[in-house]
């Protein structure tokens, strides 16, 4: 059993299907102070912070931490979580059509081990169907998805190649965890 770090259903659902025992508690870190100048900096700043707030309040001699933070990059942008419609317009704009790299790291902890993994896949996208964006967008499926981008919703259509696992574009690296597990 081990305590994951983060509220995202969709990492839930991940270890739901590797059949990894868990729990769902965290508490929050501000990911808008960081700075960064590369996008494996900053989600690798994210995760730390994440890591650390949560190590200090849960520990893990009870539990194992994970802890796991995803960015989405194209066109040379970190693009984050989108603030509005508009903004959801804008970063799916940068992404139609181009190739999409989503890079998720991941800290696990348990008093024996610390495993630090930063993996990235790659996505290449056809041009979104601007009827298809608005529907996506009035859906708000969107909402709190780094890059706006759901590779296993609205983006799969669009998925020309991928290169990487998709569970990393998916927020959490389960082919690489799962070896360390006891």
């Amino acid at each position: 059993m081990l305590r994951l770090c983060s509220s995202s259903i969709t990492r839930a659902q991940l270890l739901d299907a590797a059949s990894i025992p868990f729990f769902q508690e965290s508490v929050d870190f501000d990911e808008d102070s960081i700075i960064a100048s590369t996008p494996k900096n900053f989600v690798y700043q994210a995760t730390l912070g994440k890591y650390r707030v949560n190590l200090e309040t849960f520990g893990c001699t009870d539990y194992p931490l994970l802890v796991a933070d995803t960015v989405v990059t194209a066109q040379g942008k970190i693009l984050r979580k989108a603030k509005d419609e508009a903004d959801a317009r804008a970063i799916l704009a940068t992404q139609s059509g181009s190739e999409v790299s989503i890079i998720t790291c991941m800290i696990y902890k348990t008093p024996q081990l610390e495993l630090i993994d930063i993996s990235s896949t790659r996505y290449f996208f056809d041009s979104f169907d601007l009827d298809g964006v608005d529907a996506y967008i009035q859906s708000g499926e969107w909402r709190g998805k780094a890059g706006a981008c759901m590779v296993e919703g609205f983006c799969k259509s669009y998925i020309r190649e991928v290169r990487g696992f998709e569970s990393t574009a998916m927020g959490l690296s389960v082919e690489v965890l799962k070896p360390f597990l006891a």
